[in-house]
């Protein structure tokens, strides 16, 4: 059984990982989903565009479902926080996620032009609107959340939804957004040809330019404009959860200073910015399939980013900067984090595995001509 100050760091990276395979995954899904109004401008080119992700998209969904389950077990005060805090917004994702099952199964079974555009855009909000939130929601997290616990640890949330539309959290949401539609935009130039492919291009470039602007716009605004979180009483990685046994100040440049303390972290940015220009300049010359794998790096290193300017907090506090949520005082037990690990070394291989074998099964482009082929049986 490994010691719990080494379970403690082995889940906030764990979780992170599959929040990365998650924004990989399904953010192309979701970023397809975005695009398919646009870059589709008739039914066959938007039967196109959803049979690229039609086979895998619900596959995808694990690591979403995966994410969610593994905070609820690894952080459950965290789990219990963000969803009551963070309610209707939660509400709003699972809303829009509502349009995906039955946009993708039931859309082309009725040859109706009104029913088809109807349920494009279904599919429009289900892929657009969960990477806003989610990064409005990231946002959030830098400024502070009204949260304060009892002395019996019963979180109390004294904000609103509205309060969470606030400029920075907007801006982040746009970077979520910018980043995984630049995503899914890259794999549909992988999976199509003809008209759609260069309209694809076309909003690749757009959404790599964006979010370059975007990205570097909220680390500036972090840096100069909104003060970070810091620990300032003793750390005893080994203590029980006790998220009100701490003092915790706000100080000015807080958010930057593990770039100071551990400089590895600064590869986590540069990593992001490669990723993005690599990524647009392999798929400007046509390399889809090492532009999907730039992208997909470029998300890791804005995730990434994100992270280590947090850590150790999880969740910080506005309203009592002691109650803020961090590594050390917001876990499970002991047993269950490992219990949980070995589980995760169990199964992450087989989902990685099946889903390898999946998309190699399944690859090649999809065209006009194999739509009209399978009329009945494509999406």
């Amino acid at each position: 059984m490994l010691d719990y100050p080494s379970l403690k760091i082995i889940w906030w990276l764990l979780v992170g990982v599959l929040l990365v395979g998650f924004a990989i995954m399904d953010g192309h899904d979701m970023g397809v989903g975005t695009l398919l109004p646009f870059v589709g401008k008739n039914d066959v080119e938007r039967r196109v565009v959803i049979n690229t992700v039609g086979p895998h998209w619900d596959g995808n969904q694990v690591w979403f479902i995966t994410g969610g389950g593994a905070i609820f077990a690894a952080w459950p005060l965290v789990y219990a926080t963000a969803f009551s805090g963070f309610y209707w917004a939660m509400l709003a994702v699972l809303w829009a996620l509502f349009f995906r099952p039955v946009g993708f199964d039931y859309r082309s079974k009725i040859d109706n032009p009104t029913w088809r555009n109807t349920w494009d855009w279904g599919l429009f909000v289900g892929g657009a609107v969960p990477p806003l939130i989610f990064g409005v929601a990231f946002g959030n997290l830098f400024l502070g959340v009204p949260f304060q616990f009892a002395d019996n640890l019963m979180s109390t949330y004294t904000g609103t939804f509205w309060a969470l539309l606030n400029p920075f959290a907007l801006l982040c949401g746009v970077v979520s957004t910018a980043m995984i539609t630049f995503h899914g935009a890259i794999y549909l130039m992988h999976r199509t040809d003809g008209a759609v492919y260069a309209r694809s291009r076309t909003a690749m470039m757009l959404f790599g330019g964006l979010l370059l602007l975007t990205f570097s716009a909220a680390g500036l605004w972090l840096w100069q404009g909104i003060d970070g979180y810091a620990i300032t009483s003793a750390v005893n990685p080994e203590s029980l959860p006790n998220p009100l046994d701490k003092t915790v100040v706000r100080q000015a440049g807080a958010w930057l200073a593990n770039y100071e303390r551990y400089p590895a972290t600064m590869a986590l940015p540069a990593i992001a910015y490669a990723g993005i220009l690599i990524a647009m300049l392999l798929a400007a010359q046509g390399a889809t399939l090492a532009a999907f794998v730039a992208s997909s790096f470029a998300i890791l290193g804005i995730i990434g980013t994100a992270g280590a300017s947090l850590f150790p907090f999880i969740m910080p506090s506005s309203s009592d900067p002691r109650a803020s949520l961090t590594v050390w005082d917001s876990v499970s037990s002991q047993l269950t984090l490992n219990i949980m690990l070995w589980a995760t070394v169990i199964f992450m291989p087989i989902i990685i595995a099946y889903t390898s074998w999946a998309y190699k099964v399944m690859a090649g482009k999809v065209t006009a001509a194999y739509i009209r082929e399978n009329e009945h049986a494509a999406y």
